[in-house]
């Protein structure tokens, strides 16, 4: 864990100035902040881990899974945990395939991390898209938790979606251009509004 991006500061500013729900959500919730954990290959398998299954579901198999890499989740020591030992964890047979698939990539060589921070978000995801099991969704979730990037807005999130519509009194799901009115309006720092959006609707912080 780690102490909040640079631009928290600048970006509760900016936000309570152009939104008043934003304001109040500010306000309220000034107890914590986004950190991260400054390691990809973990996000990645935790995110591989929570997809398609509750979050009480996905900290049970994330549990299981860490017990198996005897605490440590790393591609060396992943790359060598045999396929029945993962399945006894819970994880499916294509959630496996990811995670092996995901270690070998990075004991080989075949995925750099590093070279995501010379790209811009749209580049970003379209990098990390390209490893198994890692859509859109879990791409943003990477560059929002595990490199801070200040202006990801995952519109493909169902709690984001939820929050919208339960601060800004709108039906499930919100309208689409509205979502979009709200990216406009929270640019550069949609990251920021995001997690508060999410705070809103979950009392424990969300981290990846």
């Amino acid at each position: 864990m780690s102490k909040s991006p640079k631009y928290w500061n600048s970006a509760k500013r900016y936000l309570k100035k152009k939104d008043k729900i934003m304001k109040k959500l500010i306000n309220k919730y000034s107890d914590n902040n986004l950190t991260t954990r400054k390691d990809v290959f973990f996000s990645l398998c935790k995110s591989i881990i929570g997809q398609q299954i509750s979050v009480a579901a996905a900290n049970s198999v994330f549990l299981k899974f860490n017990l198996a890499c005897k605490g440590k989740i790393n591609p060396k020591v992943v790359n060598l945990i045999t396929t029945p030992k993962l399945k006894k964890c819970g994880l499916s047979r294509q959630k496996i395939r990811g995670i092996k698939e995901l270690a070998k990539k990075y004991v080989n060589k075949e995925f750099n991390p590093s070279l995501i921070n010379n790209m811009n978000d749209e580049e970003a995801i379209q990098y990390l898209s390209e490893l198994r099991q890692i859509g859109r969704w879990s791409a943003e979730m990477i560059l929002l938790f595990t490199y801070n990037r200040p202006n990801i807005w995952p519109v493909q999130d169902i709690g984001l979606l939820r929050a919208i519509s339960n601060n800004y009194k709108k039906k499930y799901l919100p309208p689409v251009n509205f979502v979009k009115k709200l990216n406009k309006k929270f640019s550069p720092y949609c990251s920021v509004a995001t997690w508060y959006l999410w705070r809103s609707i979950d009392n424990e912080p969300i981290q990846y």
